[in-house]
């Protein structure tokens, strides 16, 4: 299916808080430097159990003050209604309007789920205590959530997230089209006609990408992990190819209709902004 896009295209970026000041000023340098791409928003990750909650709140409003559009991850795992509707109550008081909403995973050694089981009964919590105030993202799983039972079974859990009141979702990273169209289809099939952004990961290094890959279920395809354990220790060679690759996926995924692309920088910005590059998008926010 091509879908058929009534608006034009909204590119965004995650980062993920950092720990120290020196991480501190590198994201400003960052930020600096992917500003050119102007991004509808910017989000920030949460840790497990608000591992990070302050900083997720330094940062988001670091951002606002430099006039940027920051957007929190809201992880609702071993937390309590209460502790839920307090971080809500402070978003709104610094007037944030946008969340990505996610159920999280609990901490290694840690049985307590809390008030939410799932990132549907968070959204559904989030509209009660909120209304509208929030634009709500939620995660989507194109290759199938690693927990989940059957592919059906994950695609009905994702429906619950948007009858429970998203507004839009954004992928986990993937590098095979036919998998996130698969899954746009299985979602349109199911009346579900919010936008479902792809995410999109750059390629650093074979050994990161695999780590992460291992931890979050995504899948490397065959042909690309072989070539990129070709080149070794030669990392010059595999940025290479992993800009080659990531940009043809995005380009194609913009080809035919998706509605935007919402970058993981990993609080970098050359890999990110090269492959913008050649995709003309900086270009095309200047001309604009």
């Amino acid at each position: 299916m091509v879908l058929e896009r009534n608006t034009p295209p909204v590119f965004s970026l995650e980062f993920f808080p950092p720990k120290t000041q020196e991480g501190v000023d590198k994201l400003i340098r960052v930020q600096r430097a992917l500003q050119c791409l102007q991004p509808a928003f910017y989000s920030v990750t949460f840790g497990a159990c608000g591992s990070t909650r302050e900083g997720t709140l330094d940062t988001v409003l670091g951002m606002k003050r430099d006039g940027l559009n920051a957007t929190p991850h809201l992880s609702c795992i071993g937390a309590t209604k209460a502790q839920i509707h307090d971080i809500i109550d402070h978003y709104r008081a610094h007037d944030i309007h946008h969340l990505v909403a996610l159920r999280g995973d609990l901490p290694s050694g840690t049985l307590d789920s809390g008030a939410f089981r799932y990132a549907a009964e968070l959204v559904a919590f989030i509209r009660e205590v909120s209304g509208d105030w929030f634009h709500i993202d939620v995660a989507a799983y194109p290759e199938v959530h690693p927990q989940a039972s059957s592919a059906e079974d994950d695609i009905r859990r994702f429906k619950r997230k948007m009858d429970a009141g998203a507004n839009s979702a954004i992928t986990q990273y993937f590098y095979n089209a036919d998998a996130y169209w698969y899954f746009v289809d299985a979602c349109t099939a199911l009346g579900v006609s919010a936008p479902i952004v792809p995410g999109i990961m750059p390629i650093m290094s074979f050994s990161r990408l695999a780590r992460f890959s291992e931890m979050c279920g995504a899948e490397i395809p065959r042909w690309i992990r072989r070539r990129m354990e070709s080149y070794g220790d030669d990392l010059a060679s595999v940025r290479a190819f992993g800009l080659d690759i990531v940009t043809d996926l995005c380009a194609r995924l913009l080809e035919r209709g998706a509605p935007g692309l919402h970058f993981y920088t990993l609080n970098q910005s050359e890999l990110t902004l090269e492959i913008c590059r050649r995709l003309g998008i900086g270009e095309k926010n200047e001309a604009g």
